[in-house]
């Protein structure tokens, strides 16, 4: 009979396959002919052309694999990409930083495709067949802050000259916002990318000399933010697809999990090390739109 395995043993053996790296099949020393140039060789793929040694007559799964290529899913290890961003994220960014690129899809590309995804299903592709906004509606209204009455709202005494400039300032303001808003929904993907390029820049400030990879260029970091964000986006998307996207907005927290793993850290630094960075961030923010302000202020009265 074959002996029970208790549940420390599995967890055991399931953080030792975390850490260790893909491993890549070993050559055939088997000698095959190539289907399509006819060269006899021995290894996994023919030297002459390319062609895998795997070739079988084709069917139903070729044809699944043929049509996701088409949408680049079906190379480079995809789903052997996303099945360890689920489950060994930060061992699979080490692994790829430190030169195993061939066994992982590419970042960027990986982002954009799920980045693409994550819209379909934000706008109806889902279980309801809605925009996730309209769903939400009804919640956010109920939450929206009751607007004042004129009657009850504080009213200032302006002569007719600072009234103007008011108005000025509003309107530019205005125009600012809606000229930032429209280009963010124009563009959502290079936003997100310029956005994951700013919070880089913070975190990167206390990870640069990590126990894992102390030389940690910040480059190197950057990818690594992409990887964590691609991971985010499997998460949300499949819960937005069931329309949850309270449930969506949390699994941000799981990004602590590659970084701990990347790092090398404590769980107490990781966390400690994210939330200071948050707050350098959000300060910074802070005072970008209060300059902003200012400048606005100062363009409309000059």
């Amino acid at each position: 009979m074959k002996k029970k395995i208790n549940f420390k043993e599995k967890i055991r053996r399931f953080r030792k396959w975390q850490e260790k790296p893909y491993e890549v099949a070993p050559l055939s020393d088997q000698e095959h002919e190539c289907a399509t140039c006819g060269t006899r060789y021995q290894g996994n793929f023919c030297p002459r052309c390319g062609q895998s040694q795997r070739i079988r007559r084709y069917s139903f799964n070729m044809a699944i694999l043929n049509f996701l290529d088409v949408w680049g899913l079906g190379n480079r290890g995809m789903f052997r990409t996303i099945r360890d961003l689920i489950l060994r994220p930060g061992y699979m960014i080490r692994d790829f930083l430190s030169g195993m690129q061939m066994a992982y899809f590419p970042p960027f590309k990986m982002f954009f495709i799920l980045f693409a995804f994550s819209l379909l299903v934000t706008h109806g592709l889902n279980i309801k067949g809605k925009k996730l906004s309209e769903l939400n509606n009804e919640s956010s209204t109920e939450l929206a802050s009751p607007t004042l009455d004129a009657q009850k709202q504080p009213t200032l005494i302006l002569n007719q000259e600072d009234a103007k400039k008011v108005d000025q300032v509003n309107n530019l303001m205005k125009r600012t916002i809606n000229h930032v808003v429209r280009s963010i929904n124009r563009y959502p993907n290079l936003f997100a990318l310029l956005l994951l390029l700013y919070i880089s820049g913070c975190l990167y400030f206390f990870f640069r000399h990590c126990p894992n990879i102390p030389d940690l260029r910040y480059s190197e970091f950057f990818v690594s933010l992409v990887y964590i964000n691609n991971m985010y986006l499997i998460y949300s998307t499949v819960l937005n697809f069931f329309c949850l996207p309270i449930l969506a907005s949390y699994t941000l927290i799981l990004s602590l999990i590659p970084l701990k793993q990347l790092s090398g850290y404590s769980w107490w630094r990781t966390i400690s090390y994210s939330f200071i960075s948050i707050f350098i961030m959000i300060v910074i923010l802070i005072l970008i739109c209060t300059l902003w302000t200012i400048f606005t202020v100062l363009y409309a009265v000059t």
